[in-house]
């Protein structure tokens, strides 16, 4: 057996030159924090970074490295900040929106490892658009790749949620439920308003319209493992960090972060689940440590055939299911309480369809226009 060519992380990631997308999201950040804390010896880190909301990238660079997680590296490491370029471009962008041939260039000569972040992770989102970013913004990223002449890691986040129909997830690649070059050609041609109608036809057993972006996503990775060295990731539900950079630090409410704000403040009141069920979580700064040896291993050791497929999700010796959530939750939400309750906090489980839907009715929507009514007498704006 041939010794491996990189044999620890650090003597891989010396004098690298890395390309993220998504850097400003959940995970993106976290990543992107471990990698100037620890990975000292990395040469330089391009970030492609739209401008959003009035923001320009440079300004939207400055603003998320203002933010408390960034402390430990101001305070130990601050030189690794200028270790980062931003890339002004958008993945929904035919060449990832680069306009400067310059900088395209000097990205595609040096860049070795990629980690591809970027996606919008709303449940809720129209098809045409989870196909548009998450789907299409794969391919774009895939083709941008491709020309890298040192290219040896490409990290692709996936999630665990979006093969559903399985009833085990093994570390192997699987068809998409449709092809999906010829997906974006009928999605294209179709108003919005009857691609919403098949919507539910064409996702099928899988969650949402996120999860099966990703699905199709996957197999634009899986194909492009003939040409160049590829890996698919898929953490679970991705939750605060266990340690790094700061416990407890997360910064949207997915997963249990929603389900226990919405028990504290008193609006949720009830959820249809078996209590014994798992919740398969992971702490966000476990996901992004397995992102970072993910792209070593791939280096050292591509798959002959397909890409690198690792799941990043719960061991059953830590197991924990959704009522020892709700419980453990309980007792720290009246421990110290919430600001703002609108109703004492509890509610519960329920097993049965029926009892959760009537749940709803009395606990849930009833309640909810009667606080809009007592909203629109005081003329205040309706919740």
């Amino acid at each position: 057996m041939q010794p491996p060519k990189y044999p620890s992380l650090a003597e891989f990631y010396q004098g690298r030159t890395l390309f993220i997308t998504g850097a400003t999201g959940f995970m993106g950040k976290i990543l992107l924090e471990k990698l100037l804390r620890s990975c000292p010896e990395v040469e330089c880190i391009y970030l492609l970074m739209r401008a959003k909301r009035g923001q320009q990238p440079r300004s939207r660079l400055d603003s998320l490295l203002s933010n408390p997680i960034f402390d430990e590296v101001r305070k130990v490491r601050p030189e690794a900040f200028s270790k980062l370029r931003v890339v002004a471009g958008d993945v929904s962008e035919d060449g990832l929106g680069l306009k400067d041939p310059e900088l395209r260039a000097e990205v595609l000569a040096g860049v070795s490892v990629v980690f591809h972040c970027a996606a919008c992770v709303r449940f809720d989102m129209t098809l045409k658009y989870a196909l548009t970013f998450n789907t299409k913004g794969t391919k774009r990223v895939l083709e941008f790749c491709s020309q890298m002449e040192k290219l040896e890691s490409l990290v692709y986040v996936s999630t665990s949620y979006c093969h559903c129909d399985r009833d085990v997830l093994g570390e192997e690649p699987y068809e998409a439920p449709f092809e999906p070059e010829k997906l974006f050609e009928c999605i294209d041609w179709l108003q919005d308003d009857l691609v919403q109608l098949i919507t539910p036809k064409l996702i099928g057993n899988l969650p949402n319209t996120y999860a099966f972006s990703k699905s199709l996503s996957e197999k634009l990775v899986t194909d492009a493992s003939k040409i160049m060295p590829v890996a698919i990731a898929r953490p679970s539900i991705v939750t605060a960090a266990l340690k790094e950079p700061i416990p407890g630090y997360v910064d949207n409410l997915n997963g249990p972060t929603g389900l226990l704000l919405g028990a504290g403040k008193g609006v949720l009141r009830s959820m249809h689940c078996k209590p014994a069920y798992k919740a398969d979580l992971i702490p966000v700064d476990l996901a992004c440590n397995g992102l970072i040896v993910i792209a070593w291993h791939l280096a050292n050791a591509r798959p002959e055939h397909g890409p690198l497929v690792v799941n990043l999700t719960t061991t059953e010796r830590n197991a924990v299911s959704w009522g020892e959530i709700i419980e453990f939750g309980r007792k720290y939400i009246y421990k110290y309480p919430f600001s703002g309750v609108v109703w004492w906090p509890d509610g519960s489980i329920k097993n049965s369809k029926l009892a959760h839907d009537l749940c709803v009715i009395f606990f849930h929507t009833i309640p909810a226009y009667l606080i809009d009514c007592l909203a629109v007498l005081c003329r205040q704006k309706p919740l």
